[in-house]
C-alpha cells in the first residue's frame, strides 16, 4: 500500500511539474476569432491577406501588415453580389484596423490591446448607413492561453462604434470568445457579441436582443496559407432569418 501511495504521489508531481513547464511557453494568439478579434498581432515585418466569401455573392478582403512586435495595420473592401449575375452593391468605403498591444502575455496576466475597426460584415445597407452586422468600432480586448490538452486561448473585451448610428442605437457593448487547438493542423474557434448596439431597442435595429453567436473550424494547410469554415448567427438574431449564414475564409501570411 505504501508503495502504491509513493507512486501515485510521484505521478502527481510528475504531472505538476510537466503542466507548470508549459505554462513558462506563451503561445501566440490569432489575430482574430470568427469576426471578433484577440490580442493577438502578427509579426513585426509580416502580412497577412484575406478574403471571405458570404451569402449573396459577396467578398470581403483585406491586407494588414506587423509594423512592430506592438502595432499592426490594416485595409480592407468587398461588396455583396459581386459573384452572381446582379448588380453588385459595394460598401460605402473601404475598412481601417489598427491594433496596438499594451500589455503582452504573461504566465500570470494576459495580454492587453486597444484597436479601432470599422469593418462590419454582412450586405451594406445604405439606408441605415450600416453593414448588417456592425463594425467593432473602438475596442479593449485581453487573451490568455493555457494548456488544456493542447492551447487553450480564451479571450474578452468591450467594444463601441459610433459610426454606425443611424439607426438610433449606439450602446456600448461586450464579446468573449475561445480558441482551441485539435492536433497541429486543425483548431476551433467560438465566440459571442453581444451587439448591445443593435438589440431591438428601436424600430428600424436588425437585432433581436439575441446577439451573435459564431463558430469555426480553422485548418492550417501549410506553413503560411489557412483555410477556415465558419457558421454564423447561430442563435438566429434577425427576425426574417431562419438559417444560420455558411461562410468560408482564406488567409495567408508571410514576410516581407
Amino acid at each position: 500500500m505504501k508503495n502504491m501511495k509513493l507512486k501515485l504521489i510521484t505521478v502527481l508531481l510528475i504531472l505538476i511539474m510537466v503542466l507548470l513547464a508549459q505554462e513558462e511557453n506563451v503561445y501566440p494568439q490569432p489575430t482574430d476569432l470568427v469576426t471578433l478579434p484577440t490580442a493577438g498581432l502578427i509579426p513585426r515585418g509580416a502580412y497577412m491577406v484575406d478574403f471571405r466569401l458570404f451569402e449573396n455573392g459577396g467578398i470581403l478582403g483585406g491586407v494588414s501588415a506587423g509594423i512592430s512586435n506592438r502595432f499592426m495595420f490594416g485595409i480592407g473592401f468587398g461588396g455583396s453580389k459581386i459573384i452572381g449575375d446582379q448588380e453588385i452593391n459595394w460598401n460605402k468605403q473601404p475598412s481601417v484596423e489598427v491594433k496596438y498591444r499594451f500589455v503582452d502575455e504573461s504566465v500570470k496576466f494576459p495580454a492587453i490591446l486597444a484597436g479601432f475597426n470599422s469593418k462590419g460584415y454582412g450586405e451594406y445597407i445604405d439606408s441605415l448607413n450600416r453593414y448588417e452586422t456592425k463594425a467593432m468600432g473602438f475596442y479593449c480586448v485581453a487573451s490568455k492561453n493555457f494548456r488544456f490538452f493542447g492551447n487553450l486561448g480564451i479571450h474578452a473585451g468591450a467594444n463601441f462604434n459610433p459610426l454606425e448610428k443611424k439607426d438610433g442605437d449606439n450602446d456600448p457593448s461586450f464579446f468573449i470568445g475561445l480558441d482551441k487547438d485539435i492536433g497541429s493542423e486543425i483548431s476551433l474557434v467560438l465566440e459571442y457579441d453581444a451587439a448591445l448596439n443593435d438589440n431591438g431597442t428601436n424600430t428600424i435595429g436588425l437585432g433581436e436582443g439575441k446577439g451573435y453567436l459564431n463558430c469555426g473550424v480553422r485548418w492550417r494547410m501549410a506553413k503560411s496559407f489557412l483555410f477556415e469554415i465558419d457558421f454564423n448567427n447561430i442563435l438566429l438574431n434577425r427576425e426574417e432569418v431562419k438559417y444560420y449564414n455558411r461562410e468560408l475564409k482564406i488567409m495567408f501570411i508571410e514576410f516581407f
